[in-house]
């Protein structure tokens, strides 16, 4: 049998979109990361480091939306170049006020601007696969395999801000992010063949998507993912540092990725009976046991193949929520759809950094992976509670884009 994932970038003009897509995403692993490591290593604290990294992922999760269903109507093009703008200026504005020492206010705004404005070029990916490949049983590994790139990113990103902001010039690791951002986000934007057509204005004042009832469970597990995320990336580096390894704080993190990302290739090729809202609840029991060993690692080694099988269970749970987002919302507000859960992502990034920063400075490293394991069993809850709800129509339930 063909590998199912070669056969999805043979699709026409697919590879240039997912490379340029590739270096346009590679900044979210990267700014949250790196504004830590520059905010901490101007006042030494990992809570305010963790407090303004959340400043810009609260506001990326409420600018999030509202950019999707632009997007929807204006397609994609206009609105990338538009946010780009907006980012590159408001990200030199934070640059300034970390190192200038600026009024905190002014650090938190340019920061939340920043994040509000970072361009979600790992949404629309999801989209342009969406139109091209809409009621093919191809479609479900191309947003596998959008996962599987996400995870690859979170494994080069982190070590590469974290070798970048501690190697060289504290602030090298941002500006790199930021840099990447522009340059990725104009490469995908050159890729005109592959934008979809903008919706059609009878359907663009539609209802939010976030009207259907399933996709609201699956902003839950958005959130709990990212605060899983947000809590590692803050946690991580904390007990790195508590043991030793700063400068390998970024291994950890890349370790978790790589188990992530694993688990999300051999998912995309399995051809599944079980109901993806099945396969959804299942994952993240197994995400939120996996957690556990995390609070009682004592050692460098011990904790990298712990974080390693920890991230096994992510990429699994955020295939599984977008594939059911693209069945359950109308096709029109797809993009929005898959905004929400992007949204939800960002402000899961944002509470979990936020605890976590607060609970290493309080406590310390170990005890502050418990907000993850929180996070993971009330995404468990939610989801074993909303399987009505998340249930497939039976007019989807047929379709070839379910098969696996």
């Amino acid at each position: 049998m063909p590998n199912p994932y070669l056969h999805v970038l043979r699709t026409p003009h697919a590879l240039p979109m997912v490379l340029a897509a590739f270096i346009g995403r590679l900044p979210l692993s990267m700014v949250g990361l790196g504004s830590v490591l520059l905010v901490q290593s101007e006042t030494g604290s990992y809570g305010l480091g963790g407090a303004v990294a959340a400043a810009g992922a609260v506001a990326a999760a409420i600018s999030g939306p509202v950019v999707g269903r632009l997007a929807d109507a204006n397609g994609q093009r206009r609105v990338l170049l538009t946010v780009l703008a907006v980012f590159v200026v408001s990200g030199a504005g934070f640059l300034v006020a970390v190192r200038e020492g600026w009024p905190l206010w002014t650090v938190f705004a340019t920061a939340a601007l920043t994040g509000a404005s970072l361009p979600p070029v790992s949404s629309m990916i999801r989209v342009r696969w969406t139109h091209l490949l809409r009621g093919t049983p191809r479609l479900p590994t191309a947003l596998a395999m959008e996962s599987v790139v996400d995870e690859f990113v979170f494994i080069v990103g982190p070590v590469l801000v974290t070798f970048l902001s501690t190697t060289g010039h504290t602030t090298s690791g941002v500006v790199t992010a930021f840099t990447l951002a522009a340059v990725g986000t104009l490469l995908f934007v050159a890729q005109r063949r592959t934008d979809p057509p903008p919706t059609e204005r009878e359907h663009r004042s539609g209802a939010s998507a976030m009207r259907v009832p399933g996709l609201r469970v699956l902003f839950v597990v958005g959130a709990a993912v990212g605060a899983i995320l947000g809590t590692l990336e803050i946690s991580l580096v904390a007990f790195a540092d508590e043991v030793g390894y700063r400068s390998l704080s970024g291994l950890l993190i890349a370790g978790l990725a790589a188990g992530s990302m694993g688990a999300g290739i051999a998912w995309g090729t399995v051809h599944w009976q079980v109901p993806l809202r099945h396969r959804l609840v299942g994952v993240l029991v197994a995400l939120t046991v996996l957690t556990v060993p995390l609070l009682f690692a004592t050692g460098y080694w011990l904790m990298l193949p712990l974080v390693v099988i920890a991230g096994i269970a992510v990429s699994p749970a955020l295939i599984s929520a977008f594939t059911l987002a693209e069945v359950l919302v109308p096709r029109s507000a797809v993009t929005e759809a898959f905004t929400w859960i992007g949204t939800a992502l960002a402000l899961g990034v944002a509470v979990g950094a936020s605890a976590a920063g607060q609970t290493v400075d309080s406590v310390g490293a170990n005890a502050s992976f418990a907000v993850a394991t929180v996070a993971a069993g009330v995404a468990a809850v939610a989801v074993g509670l909303g399987q009505k709800v998340l249930h497939v129509p039976a007019e989807h339930a047929a379709t070839p884009a379910l098969a696996r």
